[in-house]
Order: structure tokens, then C-alpha cells, then sequence
């Protein structure tokens, strides 16, 4: 498994949020549902979106935007206008402008504050972050824009069509069609020439470091050291060290160590495995130091961790 695949394959949607809102100008909604990552995509008219840390994107049609929260944002049109209306965590609205035109339900799915309203927007909403894989989370900017002249995707088009529908299992496929508009996009995005993405994807490539990427994704429970690394993928330690620090900014042991943890924090939001099992999935000798590297990375007890996230 190349290491894009092992980042992406670990995201998987469940219940997610799927809404069309159909909307006409001047409308303003604030969204703070701490969400770990939201997807915008514009599917008639056009619609700006503005970070809590102030970047601006505007967006038109078949354009689409990925959010790395918990930060709020704004999507308006026109951008100059304030939130009339905000939407907190589990969805739940509030008119912040009584002289706004009122928004809520239109149909299955669909919201806004007109039926016939010139913008139609796709969100789609990860809940937690058990659904999102940590690595591809660190991987994102707090705002990515696809612009629909750089990549044809017809994913966002099924969603729409599909979010319309309220059939037996139409939760499972709307996450899923999610999930593949996710995939796409950042398939799109880490491909395209000048986008920042990071070592491990640059490097995948390489003769030597990429196939020791592919081993640590790939294996994470393995007793790896450099030296054994370096013989698996027909390398010297030194060459192997020296190539993937260089390419990947990272020494192989700091990697392979955040890999194991980033893998394990995964586990312990989307399964009932022990930490003995877990402890065994990624690497460590035993639950104890498991727990101990855990917390010296992340600042919380495996424990503390999993229970937090079930408590979202």
C-alpha cells in the first residue's frame, strides 16, 4: 500500500451530515459545530467562505472547499454581509439577524431560505474526529479550494442527487459518496504542481525512501530499526537515513513512531481493541508502554483519549 492510499483509506464517514441549502442573496450563515473537517461545494451561483483566521476564498460554480475545524467559518453572498443565522454543534440553528429572511427546512435534506433561490450549496460534515484520520487532518490546510477548471469529479454531482432521496441505507451511501468527494479531492490537490504538500508524499516516489514509507504505513506493528528498514528496501542504514530525513523532514524513527501513535489514536476512536491488542497492532512491546509513549506525544492517557471521543 503506497502511503497516500494507507492515509486515505482510514477515513470513513458515519451518519455524516449531508444538506443542500438553497439560498437567495443577501444571506450570511456562521457555522460552529467544531466539526474536524466540513466540505463546501458550490452547485448553482457562487458564495464566499471566511475562516475564523480570516483567509477569504470565493467560490462559484462546481467549485468545492475543505475545512479543517474546529474553527468556525462563514459562507456568504455577498461576502460583506453578517451572520444572520448560526448552526452550533448536532446542527442545531439560531437566527442571530431577526430581520433576516427566515431559513430552515425545504424538503428531504434541504434547507435555506428560498426554494428558488439562485445558490444551492452541498455541505457535507465528518462528525467526529474517529472519522478522520489524524495524518490527513495534520496534512490540510484550515481551507483548501478546489476550482472545478482543475479537476472533474462527478461525486458532488451523486451527492447532490442522492441527498434528495430518503430510501432503506441511503445514510451508508451518502457517507460514502462523501468519502470518495474527500479522496478525490485531496488526490487532486496533493498532485497538482506547487501544492504544499508534505514530505511523505513527495517522497513516495523515491527509489529508497518510498518503498520504506509503503513498509511503515503498510506494517506499523513491526520491530522496525533503520538498519532493518534499510535491508527490507535494498539500502545502506546511513543512505537510508540521510535520504529520508532530506525528503521527509523527519528522521525514519521519528516517522515511524508518529505513524504508530497516529495509527493507535485511530484505533481507540473506531474500535473496542485493547490497548494490549492495539499495543501489539502498532508496535510496542506492551500496553504499559504503549500508554507511556502515548501520553509523552498527545498529553492524555489511551484511556482518557478513548473516552473522550466516545463522549462527543
Amino acid at each position: 500500500m503506497d502511503p497516500l492510499s494507507g492515509l486515505l483509506d482510514r477515513n470513513r464517514a458515519r451518519g455524516a451530515f449531508v444538506l443542500c441549502s438553497v439560498l437567495a442573496a443577501p444571506w450570511s450563515i456562521k457555522v460552529e459545530d467544531h466539526a474536524p473537517l466540513s466540505l463546501v461545494a458550490v452547485i448553482h451561483g457562487a458564495a464566499a467562505i471566511t475562516t475564523a483566521a480570516g483567509t477569504r476564498a470565493e467560490l462559484h460554480e462546481h467549485d468545492i472547499a475543505l475545512l479543517r475545524g474546529p474553527e468556525p467559518y462563514v459562507v456568504a453572498d455577498p461576502p460583506s454581509v453578517s451572520p444572520q443565522v448560526s448552526i452550533g454543534p448536532d446542527q442545531v440553528c439560531t437566527m442571530i439577524d431577526p430581520a433576516a429572511r427566515p431559513m430552515g427546512p425545504l424538503g428531504v435534506r434541504s434547507w435555506g431560505n428560498d426554494p428558488a433561490g439562485e445558490t444551492t450549496l452541498l455541505t457535507g460534515t465528518y462528525h467526529t474526529p474517529a472519522e478522520i484520520s489524524r495524518p490527513l487532518l495534520a496534512t490540510l490546510p484550515d481551507l483548501l479550494v478546489m476550482r472545478a477548471a482543475r479537476w472533474a469529479n462527478p461525486f458532488a454531482d451523486h451527492l447532490v442527487h442522492e441527498a434528495d432521496r430518503d430510501t432503506a441505507g441511503q445514510d451508508v451511501i451518502l457517507d460514502r459518496l462523501l468519502d470518495l468527494v474527500l479522496i478525490a479531492a485531496m488526490q487532486t490537490w496533493l498532485a497538482q504542481d506547487g501544492s504544499p504538500a508534505p514530505g511523505w508524499y513527495a517522497a513516495h516516489d523515491d527509489p529508497v525512501v518510498g518503498p520504506a514509507l509503503a513498509l511503515i504505513h503498510t506494517h506499523p506493528g513491526q520491530p522496525w530499526t533503520v538498519a532493518s528498514l534499510a535491508a527490507a528496501v535494498g539500502s545502506s542504514r546511513a543512505a537510508l537515513a540521510r535520504r529520508f530525513t532530506q525528503l521527509v523532514g523527519q528522521t525514519p524513527v521519528a516517522y515511524l513512531t508518529g505513524w504508530r501513535l497516529s495509527r493507535a489514536a485511530d484505533l481507540l476512536t473506531t474500535t473496542d481493541i485493547t490497548l494490549d491488542g492495539i499495543a501489539r497492532q502498532v508496535g510496542y512491546s506492551s500496553a504499559f508502554a504503549f500508554s507511556a509513549a502515548f501520553k509523552r506525544a498527545r498529553g492524555i492517557s489511551p484511556r482518557s483519549y478513548r473516552q473522550a471521543a466516545h463522549v462527543r
